[in-house]
């Protein structure tokens, strides 16, 4: 489905919630985790990211901290590549990974997850100087939208935005730039990468927000959770109590702020 325009293009940040604030939890027994050994990756700004003295930074690893700390467990929080990390839970090589794991039926089949701890929904930007009325297929009707390639963004596109001209591209960073260039009326991607872009140097103030965003779990899935090696119960209760916990105290908007003074949503 095509999500309903917003209101107002508003560039404002909003921490979203994905937990009841008013739910009662009870800790979970934690006498069977000693301690968890948190993996993730290293090339995926904001979410993770290596800074210049070698150190691993970002959402991802600051939420894992504040998991730990809720806990009262110790951690460790190993980077590996993103592709090896389903198997290096497999392996025992480590015990839960943080690394923006989609939770899509596939992924389902190789790993157990926590709640999701934020969302990827798709989203429309423009140029400032843009005079388009609004990011609905009538508005876009023979109008040139950039798009990644092969996607997820593409096959939503051609399902839901027939009479528009995709222009497509290896990747979503050549995308932004043909908008950014002027070589499209439009570009679609991924929110949060899209909020991060904006807020950045690279695209040098030249874009906003227009429209959605635009949730259809067939093509961007149920949100993002932590993994945990299938029929890992305790683990996975333990880290869907502490992330409930850390959103009650207002830690995850604090983190969620920081990283993204842009809003995705």
């Amino acid at each position: 489905m095509i999500a309903p325009a917003s209101a107002a293009d508003s560039v404002v940040a909003a921490a979203p919630s994905f937990w009841d604030p008013a739910r009662k939890l009870e800790k979970p027994d934690l006498s069977t985790i000693k301690q968890i050994r948190f993996l993730t990756e290293d090339d995926f700004p904001p979410f993770d990211f290596a800074l210049p003295d070698g150190t691993i930074a970002g959402f991802n690893v600051d939420l894992a901290r504040a998991i730990c700390e809720e806990l009262e467990l110790s951690c460790t929080i190993q980077r590996r590549r993103w592709d090896t990390l389903v198997a290096a839970l497999d392996e025992n090589a480590g015990d839960a990974a943080i690394a923006s794991f989609a939770i899509t039926p596939e992924m389902r089949k190789k790993v157990d997850f926590t709640q999701p701890y934020y969302t990827t929904p798709g989203r429309f930007v423009v140029r400032k100087d843009s005079v388009l009325p609004g990011a609905t297929p009538e508005a876009l009707a023979d109008r040139t939208i950039a798009v990644a390639a092969d996607s997820a963004h593409e096959a939503y596109l051609r399902k839901f935005f027939p009479a528009s001209t995709l222009a497509t591209y290896p990747s979503a960073q050549q995308a932004r730039t043909a908008l950014k260039e002027g070589r499209a009326h439009a570009m679609f991607g991924d929110a949060i990468s899209l909020a991060f872009w904006l807020n950045g140097a690279d695209a040098a103030d030249c874009c906003v927000f227009k429209d959605g965003p635009y949730a259809d779990p067939a093509f961007f899935g149920d949100g993002v959770g932590v993994a945990v090696r299938r029929n890992n119960v305790a683990l996975r209760r333990a880290l869907d109590y502490a992330l409930a916990r850390v959103a009650q105290k207002g830690v995850y908007a604090e983190l969620y702020l920081k990283y993204f003074p842009v809003g995705p949503y």
